[in-house]
C-alpha cells in the first residue's frame, strides 16, 4: 500500500491557494504548505486560513531566487530564512519546518550553504526535503500521470506541488481521486528519509545537502 503525503511550496497564491484549500477540505486531508515570505506579505490571510484548516506551515525563503548552497554572500541566507519565519510568526509548527529551494528538484549540496546548516541547526529547525516531483509547474496539463507513477514507486511519497498560477492545480481533485481509487492512502505526517534534520539534529545523510 502506498502512502501520500501532499505539500505545496511557493505560495499563498490569492487565486490558486483558495481552490487547493477547498479540493483539500473536500477529500478531508491535511498538507503542508511551504510559503515564501514576500508571497506570505501581503497574503498572511491565506496562511492564516490553510493554518486554522490543520495544515501544517513551513519556510521556503523569503524569495526563492537562488538556491542557497550556490550563495557565497554573507548574510543572505540566513536573511532568506529568518525573514520569512518572522513572517510566520504563531503559525509555525513546533518543529519549525523548513524546506530549502532545490532549484528544479534537485537533492545536492546545491541546497544549502554552511551559513544556512548552521543557522538551521542553532534554531532547531526541522529540514524537510521530497521524494516526488510532479514538476506541474512545467507541464501544468500533464503533472498528473507522472505523480501518480513515481508516488506509486514509493512506500510513502512526498509529494511537491505548487500553488501557483500555473492552471495545474485545476488537477487536483483528480490526482487525489484516482489514487485513492488505486489504493493509496493519503496522511500528513513526512516519510523518515525525507527529514535529513529533526529540529536541529542532523541525520546522517545531512552533509549531502550541504556546500
Amino acid at each position: 500500500m502506498t502512502t501520500i503525503t501532499l505539500t505545496f511550496d511557493n505560495g499563498p497564491d490569492p487565486d490558486v491557494t483558495p481552490h487547493v484549500l477547498d479540493t483539500l477540505r473536500r477529500h478531508d486531508l491535511r498538507s503542508t504548505f511551504f510559503v515564501l515570505g514576500e508571497k506570505m506579505r501581503e497574503r498572511r490571510y491565506l496562511t492564516e486560513r490553510a493554518h486554522a484548516e490543520g495544515h501544517w506551515i513551513g519556510n521556503h525563503t523569503y524569495n526563492h531566487m537562488l538556491p542557497l548552497g550556490m550563495s557565497t554572500e554573507q548574510g543572505f541566507a540566513i536573511a532568506e530564512i529568518e525573514r520569512t519565519e518572522e513572517l510566520i510568526g504563531e503559525l509555525a509548527h513546533p518543529r519549525r519546518f523548513f524546506r530549502p529551494f532545490g532549484g528544479g528538484g534537485a537533492l545536492n549540496r546545491i541546497l544549502l550553504n554552511r551559513e544556512a546548516f548552521n543557522h538551521l541547526c542553532k534554531n532547531a529547525y526541522t529540514c524537510v526535503l521530497w521524494n516526488v516531483v510532479a514538476e506541474d509547474w512545467v507541464r501544468p496539463e500533464t503533472w498528473i500521470d507522472r505523480a501518480l507513477e513515481l508516488s506509486f514507486a514509493q512506500q510513502h511519497a512526498l509529494v511537491v506541488l505548487h500553488d501557483l498560477p500555473t492552471g495545474a492545480m485545476r488537477g487536483l481533485d483528480r490526482f487525489i481521486s484516482v489514487a485513492k481509487d488505486r489504493g493509496a492512502v493519503f496522511r500528513q505526517e513526512f516519510p523518515d528519509n525525507c527529514i535529513p534534520m529533526e529540529r536541529g539534529q542532523p541525520g546522517d545523510f545531512m552533509e549531502s545537502y550541504v556546500s
